[in-house]
């Protein structure tokens, strides 16, 4: 998620101030030599001509230094081991958990090898991985995001193997806490103590607060009285810089003029280490440019709330390359010398400088469009002194002239260099890197295609049901017609792309539009309900191996007293599966659903264009989740074909669309309960014309408090 910008710009121009005012009255203010990047709040613009340089340079250590006193800052997070990993922490793809690459319903385990070897394949892996189990599912019931944490398949130490999976293949996890998620169930415990020991049982290694602009040190205290400390990384930044000393990683959601910016957190500390966020972008040139610019990260994120924004091959392979460099000189990236916009030759390239004892690293970016060759840096040189283009793998002849070295190397076209100089003896580290370099600089990147693709998606078939002569008892029959099936999805981001796709759809999309021949078909008069279900369970002695939060609110195998003629929820997909092909029965298309519900005169409600309170069973917006009224409660809510609970009672199952990475169920109708105070919550459903796409990771975290179903049949 995301909170404006602005506030970002308004919070860090205020800490610039404050540090005047706290004692720093030599340094100038942001618009005599350096600017805040106002786009952003984030960075730091760059020098406007390579001339300004020097005095912009100076300007920033002299505000940094003024700064660094009026914090009282002493970097004693960036000291401590056990964080350590945190800077190298260069590529970090927040994941869904609902991601099929990482765990398989069918032999019910996780799969982290799979996943990671895929990454592995097609950008070079990953050092961290954010792991994401909340939004967008969180709010469609009661529970909060601690439980749908311990939903997860074999709870906390399912979580905690899982976790150990990663953790051999080098990679730390991370998981998102949200300060905003407060209108579901009441947890018991304050978010930092919840977290801090949650994470602390499942050997998490540390949190990203989602919207924040920073979690205050008692989030690290808390974590420490656990004796399992945590890395916090906010998604907002560091607001006010203060907390940059109890947040040793933020995302950065930054803006990218020609002239690349300076990364603000890490000015002040260089251990501090970004991930760069564009998730909707279909071209990652300019965040990988400024990643590289900074010795920074990048957040490599492409199932993104169960769509596919996959990486063009070009990025994906700029990606290998960035990622090759940066782990192979991570100890000069955390310079405290560092030097951006160190002096360059050629216009549109852009150099950062990061000393290491008697040698340095320097990091290149092209902001142009054309191939850039010749002489690029004058270096100070010394005897003895070798020089390597790091990112073509090769040694470098410099031109020496008296104490200067000019070093000649290419640059493709929106591309990237990388050049070391030292006077030390070659170490074996270097010569694999160089050999590896060596290798991927064989095909320049520009062989690479730059297009963008998006992921088909798949209806998953239903198949029809032996005919059914009569409509048989319970049922209604709805007669064919041609239907003007019009809907959008509700989910909160306003890409395009977030719902799904169906067959007569060439890509992913949020509103649909088709007129589709529906033929005659019969449907459940109203939802399925425990007293049913129940019949089902006793002539099939059906119990599904993941069973996890089935049938949660009933006890020994029966439901509470007076809840026979309520709609049963708490039941998967493929309970609601099983239940309707024992029945002889399937589950609606959506299309067929909307249309029982609809008829063809495109009304927004069952009984007509109107909303009426007498309809629907009242809305619940409290912490708990009451259970759901009887299917025959509300009368009025009929539809013109006389079916009924249609809305504001359970959300009801009905179509699955698959693709590679993910599953997602769409749900009808709507429900009673919608948690209060924020808008990220699962979206309610109030027309005819919405629908909601419920995220699909296995039964045991699928299956939901409001979440129903009821049956057709073919005619």
């Amino acid at each position: 998620m995301l909170v404006p910008l602005v506030t970002a710009a308004i919070m860090v121009a205020g800490s610039l101030g404050a540090a005047r005012a706290e004692g720093a009255a030599a340094s100038p203010t942001p618009t005599e030599v350096f600017q805040l990047n106002k786009k952003d709040g984030k960075t730091i613009l760059g020098p406007a001509t390579p001339q300004d340089q020097p005095a912009w340079l100076a300007a920033l250590k002299r505000w940094r230094d003024a700064r660094k006193i009026a914090l009282k800052y002493n970097g004693a997070l960036y000291d401590r081991p056990e964080l350590a990993w945190t800077q190298r922490s260069f590529i970090q793809p927040q994941m869904m958990v609902e991601e099929r690459y990482f765990y398989d319903p069918v032999t019910r385990k996780y799969t982290v090898d799979r996943y990671l070897d895929d990454l592995d394949k097609r950008y070079g892996g990953i050092d961290s991985v954010l792991i994401w189990p909340v939004y967008p599912n969180v709010g469609i019931d009661n529970r909060n995001q601690h439980d749908l944490l311990r939903d997860l398949p074999g709870g906390l130490a399912g979580v905690k193997g899982m976790i150990d999976d990663f953790h051999r293949r080098g990679v730390h996890a991370l998981f998102p806490m949200m300060p905003w998620e407060a209108g579901t169930r009441i947890e018991g415990l304050s978010l930092k103590d919840s977290v801090a020991h949650e994470f602390a049982l499942a050997g998490i290694d540390g949190a990203n607060g989602d919207t924040m602009w920073g979690l205050p040190k008692e989030f690290l205290a808390a974590a420490d009285a656990e004796h399992h400390p945590l890395a916090f990384e906010p998604e907002c930044g560091i607001g006010g810089l203060g907390n940059i000393q109890w947040n040793c990683l933020t995302w950065g959601y930054w803006y990218h003029p020609p002239i690349p910016t300076v990364d603000l957190c890490k000015w002040i500390e260089p251990r501090h280490l970004t991930n760069i966020c564009e998730r909707w972008s279909h071209d990652h040139t300019n965040a990988l440019q400024a990643a590289f610019f900074n010795g920074d990260g990048f957040e490599s994120w492409e199932n993104v709330w169960g769509i596919w924004n996959g990486m063009t091959p070009r990025d994906a392979e700029a990606l290998r390359r960035v990622a090759t460099v940066e782990r192979g000189v991570a100890d000069f990236l955390i310079s405290p010398d560092w030097e951006p916009h160190a002096p360059t030759l050629q216009a549109g390239v852009y150099a950062s400088k990061f000393p290491l004892d008697n040698r340095a690293v320097w990091l290149l970016v092209n902001r142009t469009q054309y191939n850039m060759s010749g002489a690029q840096l004058i270096i100070p040189h010394v005897a003895g002194e070798r020089y390597y283009d790091i990112w073509n793998g090769r040694s470098l002849t410099a031109q020496i002239a008296g104490n200067s070295a000019t070093l000649s190397f290419p640059i493709e076209a929106n591309g990237f260099g990388a050049v070391l100089a030292t006077t030390g003896s070659d170490s074996a580290n270097l010569t694999k890197l160089l050999g590896r370099m060596a290798e991927l600089a064989r095909t320049p990147l520009a062989d690479f295609s730059k297009q963008w693709k998006p992921l088909p998606q798949q209806l998953v078939s239903i198949p029809a049901t032996a005919p059914a002569k009569d409509p048989p008892t319970g049922m209604v029959l709805i007669p064919e017609g041609n239907f003007p099936f019009r809907v959008h999805g509700v989910e909160i981001e306003a890409s395009t792309g977030v719902d799904v796709q169906y067959p007569w759809e060439i890509t992913p999309g949020k509103k649909h539009d088709h007129v589709i021949a529906v033929k005659p078909f019969c449907i459940d008069k109203y939802p399925v309900t425990n007293e049913q279900f129940k019949k089902f369970l006793a002539a099939t002695g059906y119990h599904p191996a993941d069973d996890h939060n089935f049938l949660k609110d009933w006890s020994g195998g029966a439901y509470p007293e007076g809840w026979g003629n309520k709609p049963v929820t708490w039941i998967s997909l493929e309970d609601a599966r099983a239940y309707a092909a024992w029945a002889g029965k399937r589950l609606p298309h959506e299309w067929e659903w909307q249309y029982a519900a609809q008829g063809t005169d495109g009304r927004p409600y069952p009984w007509g264009v109107s909303p009426d309170p007498q309809a629907i069973p009242p809305l619940d917006t409290g912490h708990d989740l009451r259970a759901p009224t009887d299917v025959d409660a509300f009368p009025k809510g009929a539809s013109p074909f006389g079916v009924m609970d249609m809305v504001g009672n359970v959300w009801q199952w009905t179509d699955e669309f698959q693709d590679d990475h993910t599953r997602a169920g769409i749900v009808r109708g709507g429900s009673y309960y919608q948690p209060g105070g924020s808008q990220w919550y699962f979206p309610p459903n109030p027309t005819l014309d919405e629908h909601g796409k419920y995220l699909l990771m296995c039964p045991g975290k699928d299956r939901a408090g409001t979440v129903g179903f009821r049956c057709v049949c073919d005619r």
